[in-house]
């Protein structure tokens, strides 16, 4: 597996992630050709070489025309859909955007297809957050991981006037990833940098675990004194097969529940995105008998599970921290044996040997269907395999 890791050293924005890309060895003669299958945008690419603090990095840069009107949302996405480009880069740019939708809206307290933007809807944004997903997918990278997000401090101007840094769209974006701040009165992360690393990012943190084989520098147009503005993005293959994430758990202690509802909770925070949900029992406080709930998902859906535990349970709290895990790369595949077709799962082991798995649920289906025992299919299954 490609895994890449991003350090945010002086922060992260739509530019210094392409421009860290194409240090790294994407062609720009490719990137171009791919960025010409957006309709009816007309704009023009430069890029340069530069030193900061002695390290030479690449920038890149987007020349639009000086006056342009604001975009919807809407129209953003029809014209992403409209493009020749290939879906994954369709799908993964229609959700950066997203995310940045979804931040205008709650911030502005309108309805999501209401949102128009100004300047994340200008062509440099859009150019920005199609060339990031053509650039991860002609690389290769399968997984991307980023450090800690610095912020800065003060205050920018906007076309709504004088705005707090972060901007109020950013730190929306960046609820539920972890962040610290620096002594920079500046913008140190613009809400498309943002929002690229919240839809890409599969774990913040530390490094995870992989053999690098190549590094490439982004930066932008402002200097820090104190800081150097880079954005450094190494890239290499995943040790052992193992692959890294950062997580939340999330529990709560419940006394005072029908224990019948908490197969509803369970479905409702399945729904909701969580990777794993069990429940254990507890001794608290009198030595009252109650049930632990624990919650296991992606940082970013720590606000959502959490509504779903406040609204459907009796709780009157979540408490929540981050837990890092490792798992095996798996792959899935259909088998087809006589009964019908079963999913088997198979995972590649430390010692490079791989694991197979019949998926119960298909399993079970044609057992029923069959008429037949879950076993006789399950060994019919593992026959096809050998």
């Amino acid at each position: 597996m490609r895994l890449a890791y991003g350090e945010l050293i002086g922060g992260i924005s739509g530019d210094m992630f392409v421009a860290a890309l194409l240090d790294l060895g994407l062609p720009l003669g490719q990137l171009k050709a791919e960025l010409k299958k957006i309709p009816t945008l007309k704009f023009e690419i430069k890029t340069a070489k530069k030193e900061v603090h002695a390290v030479r990095a690449t920038q890149f840069q987007v020349i639009c025309p000086r006056q342009e009107a604001p975009r919807s949302w809407q129209q953003i996405r029809n014209l992403l859909q409209r493009s020749k480009l290939s879906t994954s880069v369709k799908d993964t740019s229609v959700e950066i955007f997203s995310q940045l939708a979804q931040a205008e809206a709650k911030i502005h307290g309108v309805a999501v297809d209401n949102v128009h933007f100004h300047e994340v809807g200008a062509t440099d944004s859009i150019v920005d957050i199609v060339a990031a997903a053509v650039g991860v997918e002609a690389l290769g990278i399968d997984q991307l991981h980023f450090s800690r997000i610095p912020l800065g401090h003060g205050v920018t101007r906007s076309q709504h006037g004088p705005l707090p840094v972060p901007g109020p769209a950013t730190l929306e974006i960046l609820k539920g990833l972890p962040s610290f701040g620096v002594n920079i009165e500046s913008e140190t992360v613009t809400p498309t940098g943002a929002a690229i690393v919240k839809t890409l990012g599969r774990g913040f943190g530390d490094q995870p675990s992989m053999t690098i084989d190549k590094i490439g520098y982004g930066t932008g147009q402002k200097e820090f004194p104190t800081r150097p503005n880079l954005f450094r993005l190494s890239v290499g293959d995943s040790a052992a097969n193992l692959q890294h994430q950062e997580m939340l758990v999330m529990e709560t202690n419940i006394d005072d529940m029908n224990p019948q509802h908490f197969d509803y909770v369970m479905e409702r925070l399945f729904a909701a995105g969580a990777r794993d949900v069990f429940l254990a029992p507890v001794q608290m406080k009198k030595n009252r008998p109650a049930t632990l709930l624990t919650v296991i998902c992606d940082i970013a859906q720590r606000d959502a599970l959490a509504a779903v535990i406040l609204q459907e349970t009796s709780t009157i709290g979540v408490r929540y921290y981050p837990v890092g895990r490792i798992l095996l790369s798996r792959t899935s595949r259909k088998v087809k044996t006589r009964y019908g077709e079963v999913t088997v799962k198979s995972v590649i082991q430390p010692d490079g040997r791989q694991r197979a798995t019949p998926e119960y649920d298909d399993l079970k289906r044609l057992a029923l269907a069959k008429r037949t025992t879950l076993k006789a299919i399950h060994d019919e299954v593992i026959r096809q395999l050998k």
